[in-house]
């Protein structure tokens, strides 16, 4: 039986005050911190906060190497699980590039690849939101809940592994398959499997058991850790690069990554430059285009779940991973408010363009990718083919996740064993279910 308590010895030393403040985008409310604030107390539509620093310089720390080199605009007050947390390895193409006809193209790789010093454990740059995201909690106990479409409990489960940090993920049984680590998980870890689920069914089972303490829902897009975290892809292009890019190319189901690195843009911008920001240019998997039907048919509400045949296209992606059938598109501060505030575009590719652009990506440049990573590359492909690019473009591609393949050749691979499997029939169930889940839990 997992115990409630955190180890905070296991996540470094606290310091004595949070070293930022959150502020809300719609009305401007400022909030001090208590590690799980996720809205604006205020009575106005939803908003998203953001985080204001009190260190406005750009300052890496010049003794660390990972995730906290950037400690000073992450909102964390605990970061001893930084020998565990990478960075983004970021380099300037020549291969694709060329291919691809580009004059400058940078590729933020976020996966495993030792010779790149790319070294996730998990392969993916969901490892910057879990990390962060223990840093800001409280000390107080409670067990840290999430859904997941695979990669982001992957990464959930390894950090609040080696922290020891209690937590329930819950993921749909297509998502086992990711969750495969170098060690067996802490007992502290609970995870749950809808066999026959997809993530919604994932998300409304881990939004029910975060209603009830101990649980605490992590919160998606609404964690201000969660997109600093994912913001520090910009802060490591930008030490690379020493300039903003153009244009920023992502895969995106919800858009949580998209929203981040603009807002580390704009951070990066009022601090050290005056470039223009960066035009987001975000990727979808045909036929699942919520975010792409969305921005074309502006002004389109999305502000709860896609319509209906967004939810019978689940299957029928290759990158599975970016099916949110509820993005925060229209929330004050979200995903339509970035690609306005940015000049942005929404882009698609099919599964066939999406298998090319695997293939293409390994061949070029020497390294597996996750599906999401393919949908990008096709996206950057179409976009310089229709010429939405020039020679003067300076482009970034976020590869979300790749090498997965490559750290399977070089390390046993542990699956990590489910704590409770249901099915989607247990949904309709939910206070037995979610009792059944409090027990595993030790809760």
């Amino acid at each position: 039986m997992n115990s409630i308590s955190a180890n905070p010895s296991a996540h470094g030393t606290l310091t004595a005050t949070r070293h930022y403040t959150l502020v809300c985008d719609l009305c401007g409310r400022s909030l001090e911190d208590d590690g799980v604030v996720l809205d604006c107390p205020a009575s106005h539509p939803p908003a998203l906060l953001r985080t204001s620093y009190a260190e406005e310089a750009f300052t890496p720390r010049p003794d660390r190497d990972g995730l906290f080199r950037y400690q000073d605009w992450l909102p964390v007050v605990r970061a001893g699980s930084d020998a565990d947390a990478g960075r983004t390895a970021v380099y300037r193409s020549t291969a694709l590039a060329g291919a691809l006809g580009l004059g400058e193209l940078w590729i933020a790789f976020n996966g495993y690849w030792p010779e790149r010093g790319a070294a996730l454990a998990t392969a993916t740059f969901k490892e910057f939101e879990a990390h962060a995201v223990l840093g800001r909690l409280p000390e107080n106990q409670v067990v840290l809940t999430t859904a997941s479409s695979g990669n982001t409990g992957a990464a959930f489960a390894w950090a609040c592994s080696r922290t020891r940090t209690p937590a329930v993920l819950v993921v749909p049984g297509t998502g086992l398959r990711r969750l495969r680590f170098r060690e067996e998980l802490d007992p502290c870890v609970t995870l749950v499997v809808v066999e026959d689920g997809g993530y919604p069914d994932a998300i409304a089972l881990a939004a029910a058991v975060g209603t009830l303490p101990p649980f605490q829902i992590e919160g998606g897009v609404k964690n201000v850790a969660r997109r600093d975290g994912l913001g520090t892809v910009m802060l490591s292009a930008f030490e690379q690069m020493r300039a903003l890019p153009t244009h920023y190319f992502q895969a995106v189901g919800s858009g949580t990554g998209a929203i981040a690195v603009l807002e580390a843009a704009k951070r990066l911008r009022a601090a050290t430059c005056h470039d223009p920001l960066p035009r987001l240019m975000l990727c979808q998997n045909e036929p699942f285009t919520p975010i792409r039907d969305a921005w074309l048919q502006d002004p389109y509400p999305l502000d709860g779940e896609a319509p209906d045949r967004f939810r019978k296209a689940l299957n029928d992606v290759v990158a599975d991973e970016l099916t949110n059938l509820a993005p925060p598109y229209s929330v004050t501060g979200g995903v339509r408010d970035a690609l306005l505030d940015s000049g942005g575009d929404v882009l698609a590719a099919d599964n066939d363009e999406v298998t090319e652009a695997l293939t293409i990506f390994q061949a070029l440049e020497g390294i597996d990718i996750e599906p999401a990573a393919g949908v990008a590359v096709a996206g950057l492909r179409a976009a310089a083919e229709q010429g939405k690019l020039d020679r003067d473009s300076v482009v970034l591609l976020n590869i979300t996740g790749g090498g997965r393949a490559r750290l399977a050749q070089e390390h046993r691979l542990v699956p990590a064993r489910p704590a409770l499997r249901v099915t989607r029939d247990a949904l309709a169930r939910l206070d037995e279910t979610v009792a059944a889940i409090a027990a595993v839990a030790g809760a």
